[in-house]
């Protein structure tokens, strides 16, 4: 074959085989691209730690420039000992300088790679930390509404698992995409100066392991996401059976919330295993083209070295050069596998962050002088859902005044005063505080100056002391001189107290799970005494204990109630009767009002009301 024909085919051989290097490049460039974008989307949380990821990212390059110095100083070992070995030149000093090299080489790239582990995990952990705070404060300021819409349990997944999968692709993806990034673009001109045909008999693969990334890596990304939606099915699922196990057991459902269970646990373990599935195939195929590739290199390397085109140091480096490659393209498909399940869960993640309260604090709130405790509902018309609760309230009530509300279930007692702390929110001008619309105020002045008794009553795990304490801060109560032990007293929970072993360091267990229903009444009781608020909200707190109990803390009461504004909710007549003035809601309207006297000689819902339970408590005493 003539020299000029033989020619013309090499170079239409490399121009095909530098378009599909080109490919690769580009591919591989706009993934890294791609990637970037994502990782912008976080911004907000790496501009604490720059120096950080920026000395991380350094150590990085600078390791990998050490680290890809060893193969060259071993590729130039084998050709020096081996003229030795022809000279008869080797000796042990000339050994050693090599070994020395190469030793002392490895052992500065191993120190760059424990600081940039150290800096880039180590800040991916404190990205997490920050994520999470900033995802506990999200769940903070949404309104009761929201967890009506969304279940605790998967909130504690999203809040786990995915925050546990996002943070690999803030510290680990980072971590390995700029390695195979900086490996790539030092050890590519390496390979090219070395062997432009063996470069180019190397990258005849790499399309393929592009297209086994992006088939595979959706793949994951949308099985991931089934994934974590079942995690969340199954912990809102036990989170609902431990906290109800009492309904479970009382009407014995333990067999059939197993079976639930297990079918949810099942169906979780096939969609893993479906995920498994895809994970696992990705690194054999993987293997198997670069592989292909590494023997590709021997098939034409040995022979070229044979023929002396190539030294065999040369090859030697060629071929370590290549398995560093290996590995890299090899850590670029557990990045893929990175991303796609961190993608997966931010998308839940940023669900929750950019969902907006629909009950917070104004750009123009701010703050006002202290409330005093007088409270108007103006023409208040409230509904859920389309549904109207209340109609047309209209009351004033002025400041130390105690105003009750009765009525049957249903009429709008509990949302009417869960509107003035703001708990829901009521139509803007409808509430007004000394004067003011509620929303002029922020909330944290407004709930500071309230206390509130649920109708629910909630205890955390923890002890009784530090359940009445609980939102007190540090001079928020004015220095006023109430104390745990004053306000359980008041409550009426002293004498309980002390029956206790540990007394005020009792823990109460989960929920109260320890305390009757009527100790955690008062427990709450006194947590809304001790903050001494200016606006006391009672929402049906005594219906748990015995008329002897709730006499004594109606009496104890008393005394608390004085100078400050007093709403009651309750089913009893004996917890309203010495209030200012009582109004009976019908259907969310306010239908009757007055004082106890003036209600009974009016002879209207509430007379009808009081002579039923005066018939009930006949009734109780002759049994």
């Amino acid at each position: 074959m003539p020299p000029i024909l033989a020619k013309s085919e090499s170079d239409c051989n490399q121009n095909v085989d530098k378009s599909v290097c080109r490919g690769v490049v580009v591919g591989f460039v706009t993934i890294v691209i791609r990637q970037m974008e994502e990782i912008k989307k976080f911004a907000r949380y790496y501009k604490p730690y720059k120096l950080y990821l920026f000395l991380g990212v350094a150590f990085i390059f600078c390791g990998m420039l050490f680290g890809l110095y060893v193969p060259w100083l071993i590729g130039n070992a084998v050709d020096d000992l081996r003229i030795g070995v022809y000279n008869g030149t080797l000796t042990v000093p000339r050994v050693s300088v090599h070994v020395i090299l190469i030793l002392g080489v490895s052992l500065i790239s191993g120190s760059f790679l424990f600081w940039q582990r150290r800096f880039l995990i180590n800040t991916s952990r404190h990205i997490e930390y920050d994520m999470r705070r900033d995802f506990y404060a999200a769940l903070v300021d949404q309104p009761l509404e929201f967890y009506h819409e969304n279940r605790v349990g998967d909130l504690m997944a999203r809040a786990t698992n995915d925050l546990s999968a996002i943070r690999q692709i803030v510290g680990p993806m980072i971590l390995y995409s700029f390695q195979a990034t900086f490996a790539l673009f030092i050890v590519l001109p390496i390979l090219f100066s070395t062997s432009v045909k063996l470069t180019l008999m190397m990258l005849i693969p790499l399309p393929f392991v592009s297209l086994t990334v992006k088939y595979l890596g959706n793949k994951i990304h949308m099985r991931f996401e089934k994934i974590q939606e079942y995690f969340s099915s199954i912990t809102a699922r036990a989170q609902e059976n431990l906290t109800g196990v009492r309904v479970i057991r009382a009407y014995a459902q333990e067999n059939s919330e197993i079976e639930r269970f297990e079918e949810l646990n099942e169906e979780y373990a096939r969609q893993n295993l479906q995920l498994v599935k895809f994970a696992a195939a990705m690194r054999p195929m993987l293997f198997f083209f670069i592989g292909l590739g590494f023997v590709i290199i021997v098939a034409i390397g040995v022979p070229m070295a044979i023929r002396g085109e190539i030294t065999a140091g040369n090859f030697t480096a060629f071929i370590l050069y290549l398995q560093r490659m290996i590995w890299y393209l090899i850590a670029l498909g557990y990045v893929v596998n990175l991303y796609q399940r961190g993608t997966a869960s931010l998308k839940r993640f940023n669900a929750i962050l950019e969902t907006i309260p629909t009950i917070r604090d104004s750009e123009d709130t701010r703050d006002l002088p202290p409330i005093k405790g007088r409270i108007e509902f103006r023409h208040l018309t409230f509904a859920y859902n389309g549904k109207p609760v209340l109609k047309d309230i209209d009351l004033t009530i002025e400041e130390g005044k105690t105003v009750a509300f009765v009525g049957r279930t249903g009429s709008g007692k509990s949302t009417l005063v869960s509107l003035v702390p703001r708990l829901t929110d009521a139509p803007e001008g409808s509430i007004l505080i000394d004067g003011r619309p509620i929303r002029e105020y922020k909330l944290g002045q407004l709930r500071r100056a309230i206390g509130f008794v649920p109708q629910e009553t909630f205890l955390f795990s923890d002890t009784i002391a530090e359940n009445i304490a609980f939102g007190i801060e540090d001079g928020q109560n004015g220095g006023s001189s109430i104390s745990v032990e004053k306000a359980a007293a008041v409550a009426g929970l002293a004498e309980d107290i002390k029956g206790f072993p540990y007394q005020y360091e009792q823990r109460v267990g989960e929920r109260g799970i320890t305390l009757s229903g009527g100790q955690k009444q008062r427990t709450a009781i006194a947590r809304a005494v001790m903050r001494d608020p200016r606006i006391l909200i009672l929402d049906d707190s005594l219906s748990a204990v015995d008329t002897y109990t709730e006499e004594t803390i109606l009496h104890n009461l008393r005394d608390i109630r004085s100078g400050r504004t007093t709403l009651v909710v309750s089913h009893r007549i004996s917890t309203i009767r010495d209030a200012d003035l009582i109004c009976v809601l019908e259907d969310g309207r306010i239908v009757e009002r007055g004082t106890h006297d003036e209600l009974i000689a009016l002879g209207g819902e509430y007379a009808d009301l009081y002579e039923r339970q005066l018939l009930e408590e006949e009734l109780e005493a002759t049994e």
